[in-house]
């Protein structure tokens, strides 16, 4: 299943590109990318852990930008 969601407060391309690589690295991700410049999030991952997989992620994203929102 692959998803978009924007984001919000997202201040920096190398935050962007750290929250990638983060969510890259979750068990069952297949494909992830925060884009700076649209503030979109795109996860692609097994159908099965989708929703668990999308919190890990907003999870990934505060740790690195604690003010940055993901609206799902």
């Amino acid at each position: 299943m692959k998803k978009i969601y924007r984001v919000e407060d997202l201040d920096c391309a190398h935050c962007a590109a750290k929250m990638t690589e983060g969510i890259k690295k979750i068990d069952g991700v297949i494909n992830a990318e925060v884009n700076f410049l649209t503030q979109k999030l795109t996860i692609e991952a097994d159908d099965d852990r989708f929703d668990q997989i999308v919190k890990q992620a907003v999870k990934v994203c505060r740790s690195i930008e604690p003010d940055c929102r993901v609206l799902l």
